[in-house]
């Protein structure tokens, strides 16, 4: 009987050891998760890392929304930034041609079904006058420009100028970023200045272009011929889907 009895506190003894153990491994990841040792760290490490990358998806929904806000002439002064000509480096094309042609009637029937603020015909009107120009090609590179006209190209260096941050009668803005000519050359303007509706450094996907031998204030006032450019490798489809893409 006495046997027994020590044999049955021997096992509760090792049972209670087997469990006191097993406690103390169930336990040993919630201390090291609130604990700076090494499994905790990686833990953490990997938490802040998705929380990063949250932030960062959610801070380029933010910047796609201040993007279209720009975009649509919408910003302060103080956003505002000088920029390089490298900003609109590349081989671009005119899209007057392609207005004339027909290609880009699919855009301006969308303005027509969303704005509603002008027929077709009135539409087309507009945009001949806004696009018209005889340089059909413009080439950036450096602090060089080359202008074609009927195949031709002469080209210049430019110096940037500074910006002008301008106020329409709609009540939305745009910058314009100013270039000059350096030293003399034939069959270039004296004059550039760009508006891509950007109003800082950024790569250019198109721009509108306003350019002459007037000085940079005559041209500011220049509102009504913008002729505009899209990289020469678009074709006139591509370059239909960018357009109504905005």
């Amino acid at each position: 009987m006495q046997k027994e009895l020590i044999k049955s506190i021997l096992v509760f003894f090792l049972l209670g050891l087997i469990l006191t153990g097993c406690q103390e491994k169930v336990d040993t990841p919630v201390e090291n998760a609130s604990s700076n040792s090494e499994p905790a760290s990686s833990d953490s490490n990997t938490e802040s890392a998705d929380s990063t990358n949250h932030s960062h998806d959610h801070n380029h929904s933010g910047d796609d929304e201040k993007q279209k806000e720009i975009y649509s002439g919408i910003f302060e002064d103080d956003e505002v930034e000088d920029r390089e000509l490298s900003d609109w480096e590349g081989d671009w094309q005119s899209v007057y041609p392609y207005l004339l042609n027909g290609t880009l009637d699919e855009v301006l029937q969308k303005k027509v079904e969303t704005k509603k603020d002008k027929t077709f015909e009135e539409y087309k009107e507009y945009y001949k006058v806004g696009y018209e120009t005889d340089i059909e090609r413009i080439v950036i590179k450096d602090n060089t420009m080359t202008f074609y006209k009927n195949g031709e190209g002469k080209t210049g260096e430019y110096k940037y100028h500074g910006y002008e941050i301008l106020t329409y009668e709609s009540g939305n803005r745009g910058v314009r970023y100013l270039f000059d000519l350096v030293g003399e050359a034939d069959g270039v303007p004296k004059h550039v200045q760009f508006s891509d509706h950007s109003i800082y450094p950024t790569k250019a996907e198109h721009y509108h272009i306003y350019f002459g031998d007037e000085d940079h204030v005559t041209l500011l006032s220049e509102l009504d011929n913008w002729p505009t450019y899209y990289f020469s490798n678009l074709s006139g489809k591509e370059i239909v889907e960018e357009m109504n893409a905005h």
